[in-house]
């Protein structure tokens, strides 16, 4: 398959927990694939995590930024908050990583970020940014040749399915008002089937062994009851956003 897919995330475990379906499926299928995450340093605890799920995924080495988490100034001694660093940093490593990879379509999330955590949100931001500017040989010269991705792909979740399973966690619906993750159902471009993938998505997600039990999306899905969370981990929808591309076009296969 000459197909290439770049996933952006913020965190180790994101790819897993976001994408990692997706990325085990097109792996499988020969498509190349390949994850950049924005914050956390090589060698640390979570950087040795996120490989071991990279490769669970078929998804390649690590590419690190190597910024620090918002929340966890321990994730890259000495480095800046990757949500502190300025934009035109972030899309100039971007536009790097996508002119090496040279992907059809580009995954990160939704501009709430999925569940509105700051270095997701930044992700988002940089990553348009980026994907619009590799395609102009008038910017950032030296990181690469001029590539144009076919399509972003934004990970999220149709508001119908967060309703669904709040009420399975809390047992009862969310409040009036309540501010909840996800989009209106009609907005969901990309269902992905990834239930032959699911058991690989889940092995991917426990290599990130110390977010096991205290990681908040980790957390959720291990609370829910078993049928909730076999059924999130079998399903991948995504927002797009086209990119003009000549006549090319694609689309992820649900």
């Amino acid at each position: 398959m000459d197909f290439g897919l770049l996933c952006v995330h913020a965190h180790p475990d994101d790819e897993a927990i976001w994408t990692g379906g997706t990325l085990a499926r097109y792996a499988d299928e020969g498509a190349r694939t390949a994850v950049v995450t924005c914050t956390w340093a090589e060698g640390t605890g979570r950087a040795g995590e996120l490989e071991r799920s990279l490769d669970l995924l078929g998804a390649g080495s690590p590419r690190l930024l190597g910024y620090a988490d918002a929340r966890k100034p321990e994730s890259a001694p000495g480095a800046p908050r990757f949500v502190d660093v300025p934009l035109e940093e972030t899309v100039e490593r971007l536009v790097g990583h996508i002119r090496d990879v040279r992907p059809d379509v580009v995954l990160t999330y939704d501009g709430y970020g999925s569940y509105g955590h700051p270095d997701h949100v930044h992700a988002h931001r940089a990553t348009l940014a980026a994907v619009e500017a590799a395609g102009y040989d008038q910017l950032y010269p030296g990181t690469g040749e001029p590539w144009r991705p076919r399509a972003v792909y934004l990970a999220t979740i149709p508001r119908s399915v967060v309703v669904s399973h709040w009420q399975a966690v809390f047992g009862a619906p969310p409040d009036p008002g309540q501010t909840l993750p996800g989009v209106p159902d009609d907005q969901i471009a990309a269902h992905l089937d990834v239930g032959p993938w699911a058991e690989r998505k889940w092995a991917a997600m426990h290599a990130h062994e110390s977010e096991v039990g205290r990681g908040a999306s980790m957390t959720l899905l291990t609370s829910l009851p078993e049928q909730a969370r076999a059924q999130l981990l079998a399903n991948e929808w995504y927002r797009r956003v086209a990119y003009a591309g000549g006549s090319r076009t694609t689309t992820l296969r649900g």
